[in-house]
């Protein structure tokens, strides 16, 4: 049977010719498509936004969760009497007329030494003892309820002031790390006794000085102020870290800093277009991309082998991150200076500025706020390093306060693998997720800084 065109049945209908209303139908469903299908790629991007912030604020909440409990620690209000009978010194020298300086001096310093001997401990004990008079404990108990170098806080008290013979102040003594564990709940205590990081004696003396307020949670000051510490976990904190971060990244914004940005003015408005450019421009490129344990070899090869510089210091951990720093300040200057518009340039050489005067005196400002804000996050970047620096030996123990770059010293970011690894986990999580809080503090501030100098460069011009 030959094949019927239904079409040509339809009165009025011109066969082979679409009609207005099968086109108006077809568009209408084709929109309807791009709207579901621009609705699915809004549901998708919808999707993966809050996807990518549950991660951030998961990992965030997570953090703080574990880091906050941890700028508290347990410290107890104590009455210490500076018994006679346990201090066994001389006065305090006084400097006689005809007496010379150096004289003076050895017997302040032999009088010192000799406040040095004495049993600090038992003085605690004994002031332990009557705050807690009912409760059966050893004298070991007290120096593992009392953080071991709290003994020297009593002894610099007495070395300032002598006049404390013979009588009863309050104290505020920090407690061991092992007593903060107890109190805050990070050991079972339904553990049998030689599970336990602490003696009965001393778990003890914690709940019961706890119970009637001897004992109470203060702010971790010493967080902030004491270096890191093995012998008394309880006192370690971030300073010495904090200050060899902050020696290197003055040594980045002294070296990086001009030299990038110099570099970049050169092979933007200077160097000749050839191939000796053409290869620098990409050897920075590829120096962008280059894992930042490349920079911590090349400088443990070069500054530690070769120039024979200070290992774990903050000048040569400050040259790596200066080297790893360079190529993103350079590639951001250089956009900058891509960024502003030839008429500038033309304007300023056609009123007879030299090339020179119409860089520095026209362009160049128009940049700043580009600059800056390449500079610090660059040096953002920077303070966050960990690999590099643990190549240049910036991993060791360092229990005192770095006075120059060129003495040992650790970071920030070292200090948190460092806590990460320590053996007394329950006591030094927490603190490592307060060292991260702090770190990323840090990096907020000068990612909020290189956003404030942006809209002021911004706004002036």
């Amino acid at each position: 049977m030959a094949n019927v065109d239904t079409a040509s049945m339809i009165p009025g209908r011109t066969p082979g010719v679409e009609s207005n209303q099968d086109r108006l139908a077809r568009i209408q469903k084709g929109l309807r498509r791009r709207r579901a299908a621009e609705m699915r790629f809004r549901a998708y991007g919808a999707g993966a936004v809050a996807l990518a912030v549950g991660f951030v604020i998961f990992l965030f909440g997570s953090i703080l969760i574990q880091g906050i409990p941890a700028f508290w620690q347990p410290a107890a209000n104590l009455k210490v009497t500076f018994d006679p009978a346990l201090i066994k010194v001389d006065p305090k020298p006084v400097q006689q007329p005809g007496q010379s300086e150096a004289e003076f001096r050895r017997a302040t310093l032999d009088w010192e030494r000799a406040v040095t001997m004495v049993n600090w401990n038992r003085v605690i004990e004994n002031a332990v003892r009557e705050a807690a008079p009912n409760v059966e404990f050893t004298a070991k108990d007290v120096q593992a309820f009392v953080s071991p170098n709290q003994r020297f806080v009593l002894r610099d008290m007495f070395v300032r002031d002598p006049g404390l013979f013979g009588q009863t102040v309050e104290v505020e003594l920090l407690l061991s790390a092992n007593v903060d564990n107890w109190l805050k709940g990070n050991i079972d205590r339904s553990l049998a006794d030689d599970r336990q990081q602490l003696s009965p004696g001393a778990r003890a003396l914690a709940d019961t000085l706890y119970a009637d307020g001897t004992v109470r949670m203060i702010f971790s000051y010493v967080l902030f102020t004491n270096a890191d510490s093995r012998a008394a976990p309880a006192e370690a904190g971030l300073l010495g870290a904090f200050i060899g971060s902050l020696y290197m990244m003055l040594i980045v914004i002294i070296l990086a800093v001009p030299i990038g940005v110099a570099a970049a003015i050169y092979l933007e408005e200077f160097a000749p277009k050839n191939k000796l450019t053409d290869l620098i421009e990409v050897n920075i490129n590829n120096l962008a991309a280059v894992p930042s344990i490349v920079f911590g070899l090349l400088g443990a090869a070069v500054f530690i082998g070769y120039f024979r510089m200070p290992l774990s210091a903050p000048v040569v951990g400050g040259l790596v991150l200066v080297l790893m720093t360079l190529p993103t300040i350079i590639i951001a200057t250089r956009n900058a200076l891509k960024a502003v518009s030839p008429s500038i340039r033309q304007a300023a050489l056609g009123l007879g500025a030299s090339k020179t005067q119409m860089v520095f005196h026209h362009v160049l400002p128009i940049t700043y706020p580009g600059i800056m804000t390449a500079t610090i996050i660059g040096v953002a970047q920077a303070i966050g390093e960990t690999a590099p620096l643990l190549l240049i030996g910036m991993n060791a123990f360092v229990a005192t306060l770095p006075a120059t770059p060129l003495d040992q010293s650790t970071a920030l970011p070292v200090q948190i693998f460092l806590w990460e690894g320590n053996e007394n986990r329950n006591f030094f999580e927490p603190r490592t997720a307060a060292a991260i809080i702090i770190l990323l503090a840090v990096m907020l501030i000068l990612n909020a800084a290189a956003i404030y100098l942006r809209s002021r460069f911004e706004r002036r011009q």
